[in-house]
Order: C-alpha cells, then sequence, then structure tokens
C-alpha cells in the first residue's frame, strides 16, 4: 500500500476532535541549518500517535517545536503553525503550554539526580493552584500506576535504575495533570521487559485518564503496537503516514523499519517508491 493510497482511505479525525494540529512546519537552527521541512500532523483527542524515524530524522525537533523549547537550543519555527485544542500556541512560552496541559518528557530520562523519586514528582506540580490535598491524591495515582516508584520513594532519582527514572519522568509529567503529554524516546537504552511495561503504562493512561501521546520512537515495532496512528520521519520530512495497523502491514516498513524483509537494511531514498513518496508529497 502506497503512501498516497493510505493518506486517502485512512480515516482522519474532524478538526473537532483535534488536540493538537502541526501545520507545515519549518525548523532552522542558528538561523542556516534546515532540520524540518514541511512536517504536518495531528493527534486525537485522547489518541496515541506515533512518530516514527532513524536517529537525526527530525523526531526529537518536532517534539521540542510543539513544546518551544527549541529557543533554547537557538532554533525557530519559521514557517507554519501549532495549535493546541484550536488555540496557537507556538508564540507562547513553554510555561505557558505546561499550563494548558500540554507537557513533553525529554529524551534520556531527565530526573534531578540528588532529589528524591518523590521530589522529582512534586516538582511536576509546581504550576497547579489546586492545594496539597489535591496534589497527595495525584501523587498516589502515580504510586498506583507506578508500584515500584511507591517503594522507591525515598531514593535519590540518580541512583535509580532506567527504568525507574523513566518512570519518574513520566510521573513527574502527570503531576502537572496533562491533557497531552509529548513522550520523547521512552524506550531508549533499556531492557525489553521495562520497555513494555512503560508501553503498557502508557496504554493504561490514555484509556483510564484520557491523556493523549505523541509518541517519538526508534522501535517501531513496539510504537506500531500500542498506537493507532503513525508518522514516519525521514531527514526532516513526513515520507508516510497512515493507521498504526497499515504501517505495521506495509512491505516497506517491514523491510526498513521492522527489520523483517530479506537484504540488508535501505533508506527509502534508494528506491523507486521513495522516489513516488516525494513526488506525492511535493
Amino acid at each position: 500500500m502506497s503512501a498516497a493510497v493510505a493518506s486517502k482511505t485512512a480515516p482522519q479525525p474532524a478538526p473537532a476532535d483535534l488536540i493538537l494540529e502541526v501545520n507545515n512546519i519549518e525548523v532552522i537552527y542558528d538561523h542556516v541549518i534546515l532540520v524540518l521541512k514541511g512536517v504536518s500532523l495531528s493527534v486525537p483527542r485522547g489518541g496515541i500517535v506515533a512518530l516514527l524515524g532513524a536517529n537525526g530524522a527530525g523526531k526529537t525537533t518536532t517534539l521540542k517545536a510543539i513544546s518551544n523549547l527549541l529557543r533554547a537550543e537557538r532554533g525557530e519555527v519559521t514557517k507554519g503553525s501549532i495549535e493546541f485544542e484550536g488555540e496557537r500556541v507556538d508564540r507562547m512560552t513553554p510555561n505557558d503550554l505546561v499550563r494548558r496541559g500540554c507537557i513533553q518528557v525529554m529524551e534520556g530520562r531527565h530526573c534531578f539526580g540528588h532529589l528524591t523519586v518523590e521530589e522529582n514528582l512534586l516538582t511536576g506540580a509546581f504550576t497547579r493552584r489546586d492545594g496539597n490535598a489535591a496534589i497527595r491524591r495525584d501523587i498516589e495515582m502515580v504510586y498506583d500506576y507506578f508500584p515500584r516508584l511507591r517503594e522507591r520513594r525515598t531514593a535519590m532519582a540518580g541512583y535509580t535504575s532506567g527504568g525507574e527514572q523513566q518512570m519518574t519522568a513520566i510521573g513527574r509529567a502527570l503531576m502537572s495533570r496533562p491533557k497531552m503529554i509529548l513522550l520523547d524516546e521512552p524506550s531508549m537504552g533499556l531492557a525489553p521487559q521495562i520497555v513494555e511495561e512503560i508501553f503498557e503504562i502508557v496504554k493504561s493512561l490514555n484509556e483510564k485518564e484520557g491523556v493523549s501521546f505523541l509518541l517519538a520512537e526508534q522501535n517501531t515495532n513496539m510504537a506500531l503496537r500500542y498506537a493507532t496512528y503513525g508518522y514516519i520521519l525521514e531527514t526532516g520530512r513526513v515520507v508516510m503516514d497512515g493507521p498504526a495497523q497499515g504501517l505495521r502491514e506495509n512491505e516497506d516498513v517491514k523491510e526498513f523499519y521492522l527489520g523483517i524483509a530479506e537484504g540488508s537494511k535501505k533508506s527509502f531514498r534508494e528506491v523507486k517508491s521513495y522516489k513516488r513518496r516525494k513526488r506525492w508529497l511535493a
């Protein structure tokens, strides 16, 4: 199934049902380096959408563009627009976006190593004004989803395992009461059983708490098991998108990203089918 066919047949959510819309954005670093080239994507309210691609494809840059963290790295969105719940947000501060319910969990499990696990979780509630009782209830909610963190609540985060630090980072995001979480490479550097445990928790948070997820991942197989829709990035462009099941069954995705086809791994740019997609995108 070609990308053109996938996009024509894939059911697209109505605008009123979208929590996030990224419209044809272009990102430049240092006023010179063009990193994203007309990226468009959308996330339905209550959905899990996967943003897939190899290292360097532009996944992290896309998330940072949405969460307004580019300026700290001398990057900027120079074209296009980003809307969260129907409101343009690409000119807001990161704090403003967090208060509106959109928060990013950074790649690399960024925790405050000198604080305990529970102190890390509490930092996620710094924008809230609903009182200590509500915050304590949400701490218990996080511990219900991550029982291992309850056991390690008094441990210094810097001395916990990689999986526990990833759980702490997601739990800290939950403490802001998000409507949507941008989750960057949650599987990086973790054992397969821990990765599956974290993805199961993401699924549970989506189903029980109604949190929407935009999930940037190199682990295409795992991401497409839990997402409902996916976008594949290569060198700053979306080269394919469609329902997760369709992408999992697509022969090109199997060969280039799932490693199922015979022969060596290839780039989309090395095959005629990619050239057809490139013309379609243009």
